[in-house]
């Protein structure tokens, strides 16, 4: 299946065309361009399961498409292209994603935060904006776009399913404590478990990795927790008169972990934000 983001462009400005043709590389985006609103909404309506994105020229002509859509309940991942000649905003749902038509380099960061805020949106995400009728779409849309994106993007399907009020940084004291005795844990059984070839540590650096990743947890963090964990061990050899040199051995566990997480973001990453 094609590796490819599916956009929809309405816009009457052909700058605006040329410049995003030549940003949006057709290797990772396919773009559909509409000067009519009327074919615009046609082509929606009718292929509104193939569309990822939508991109919209802030322009007013543009509101009765944009207003029947909504009355239609079909709900897509939205990219405004604001205009500081138009007074009035364009307004489709809470999710959509706003920046200036003249910083159009930035589209495709802001194809990927439309998204991302698109598969996170529900109905009492913003109550000001009345969105309870779209639920079931949404829904069904959103489940659709995230599997769609998993079975063409692979890895780069699951970068969009990641929150970031979950991101380390973001967690309050107490969430980030539990958070890091919890991987710590894990880390903790990988490393016992790491040179015993009756286990399957394999699948607990899967998970530990995972959990990093949809944490946005650093490098500088899992090399953290691995120094203290060495000292731990070195300690209750110690103890137990022992030598701790074969904890020498076990950055090869720390080399294997940063190696699949690094392995990770590089699957998973967008291509734009790769460049």
């Amino acid at each position: 299946m094609s590796a490819q983001i599916y956009l929809c462009l309405l816009t009457t400005n052909d700058d605006i065309v040329n410049s995003l043709e030549e940003t949006l590389t057709k290797d990772y985006y396919h773009l559909c361009t509409f000067h009519s609103s009327d074919t615009f909404l046609e082509y929606i309506l009718e292929q509104r399961e193939q569309i990822d994105c939508l991109i919209l020229e802030q322009d007013q002509t543009f509101s009765p498409s944009i207003s029947q859509l909504k009355e239609d309940g079909k709900l897509l991942p939205t990219v405004i292209l604001a205009n500081v000649d138009e007074n009035e905003r364009l307004v489709y749902h809470p999710a959509q994603v706003e920046i200036s038509v003249n910083e159009l380099s930035e589209v495709p960061s802001a194809i990927e935060r439309a998204i991302t805020d698109f598969l996170q949106l529900t109905p009492n995400s913003k109550p000001e904006f009345n969105i309870q009728e779209v639920n079931e779409f949404l829904t069904i849309k959103q489940n659709r776009l995230t599997k769609k994106l998993q079975e063409r993007l692979g890895y780069k399907g699951v970068y969009y399913k990641r929150n970031p009020e979950d991101f380390f940084r973001n967690l309050d004291s107490s969430e980030k404590k539990a958070l890091l005795e919890d991987i710590t844990e894990e880390y903790r059984l990988i490393l016992l478990e790491y040179f015993n070839t009756a286990t399957d540590v394999n699948s607990r650096i899967d998970q530990f990795v995972m959990k990093a990743f949809f944490a946005d947890l650093s490098v500088s963090k899992i090399m953290e927790i691995h120094m203290d964990l060495m000292d731990q061990f070195s300690q209750q050899l110690k103890l137990e008169g022992r030598s701790d040199e074969i904890l020498l051995d076990y950055r090869l566990t720390l080399i294997d972990i940063i190696a699949h997480l690094c392995e990770m973001y590089r699957r998973s990453l967008p291509t734009k934000t790769l460049k």
